[in-house]
């Protein structure tokens, strides 16, 4: 009956005492089919049996000045990745066509570096007004620190959304990165809101963090309050400083979705980065918490197939929110 209380609570929009939101990530795995019906419950009222899929262009690989300790393409790295500089916009075109030809409601172009140069904004900017005039899909940009400037030229182009994660809580964030601050991050998602664009953020689930900090990263969302919050899983790759370690289990990770649709009752949940890699037979369950998945791969890394995704989402019963569907409950 606990869980059922936070699920009450969700749905009331109220937000989970520090304690509450331990006992999720406490639960035992015996009670996790419990957890699971009281997050459904929450999932179900809001987005109903609907699945939101993104795909997302590697525009600009490796080359990274940022010492970020999870990224294979960062100036620490060793790991054996490709690199080079920003495709051209017929690639990022045909990226997007490969999108709409994979049944995703939104392409998300990112590109490594600590910002984007004042040329690739341009040049991205052009690529969007393209993709735009030739496909109908929504459109995320995930181009690291951006401006006020970057943000408006953005959303002059007709941008719809910048994903930029928090990736951690404020407190252990220095663990994980020294070339930028968490608060170089807020600042820019504060840059983006102030431009008009939507908010794409979320986290990264087992870099060595503790409960208490997914529980201070998961409310400091509810205050930024995103549009979508990807819920991404580290997949160590040799190489990188967090190479080594051990990633969470796939019920440790039904646990942490469970926590932040909780927290965040209206707002997609989306199994991002690692989903494949750490939830393996429990990917499925995990569609009962989040409403939102990435197909086709990830930045570095390969992912689950469109088709694959599709006769996933078909044997439970649910369906591709494809573009312009309504949610029906």
């Amino acid at each position: 009956m606990v869980f059922q209380s936070l699920s009450d609570k969700a749905l009331r929009g109220e937000c989970l005492t520090r304690e509450e939101a331990r006992t999720v990530l406490k639960a035992s795995d015996d009670q996790l089919p419990d957890l699971i019906q009281a997050a459904w419950r929450v999932r179900f009222a809001n987005s109903g049996r609907r699945v939101k899929l993104h795909m997302l262009i590697n525009a600009k690989s490796g080359l990274c000045e940022e010492d970020c300790h999870y990224c294979s393409q960062s100036r620490t790295s060793t790991a054996d990745i490709d690199s080079y500089p920003l495709l051209s916009e017929k690639e990022i075109l045909d990226g997007a066509r490969r999108a709409v030809a994979a049944k995703a409601l939104r392409y998300c172009i990112v590109i490594s570096g600590r910002g984007p140069r004042p040329k690739e904004i341009v040049q991205i900017a052009s690529a969007v007004r393209t993709i735009k005039r030739e496909t109908p899909l929504s459109l995320c940009c995930s181009l690291g620190l951006l401006t006020p400037e970057d943000a408006k030229t953005l959303k002059a182009a007709g941008v719809d959304r910048v994903n930029h994660n928090l990736n951690a809580s404020e407190r252990f964030y220095k663990e994980i990165c020294s070339t930028h601050t968490y608060r170089d991050r807020i600042e820019t998602l504060k840059n983006a809101r102030e431009a008009g664009l939507e908010l794409c953020s979320g986290g990264i689930v087992g870099m060595g963090e503790s409960d208490e900090d997914l529980i201070e990263m998961a409310i400091a969302l509810r205050e930024i309050k995103p549009d979508s919050i990807p819920i991404n899983f580290l997949h160590p790759v040799e190489g990188t400083p967090l190479g080594s370690r051990t990633p969470p289990s796939p019920t440790r990770g039904l646990k942490v979705l469970c926590l932040f649709r909780f927290l965040h009752p209206k707002t997609e949940i989306r199994i991002a980065g690692g989903r494949e890699h750490n939830l393996r037979s429990l990917q499925a369950q995990a569609l009962y918490i989040g409403d939102s998945l990435f197909v086709g791969g990830y930045l570095t890394t390969p992912g689950q197939k469109p088709q694959e995704a599709w006769r996933m989402i078909e044997d439970l019963g649910f369906e591709i929110e494809e573009v312009g569907s309504r949610v029906q409950h």
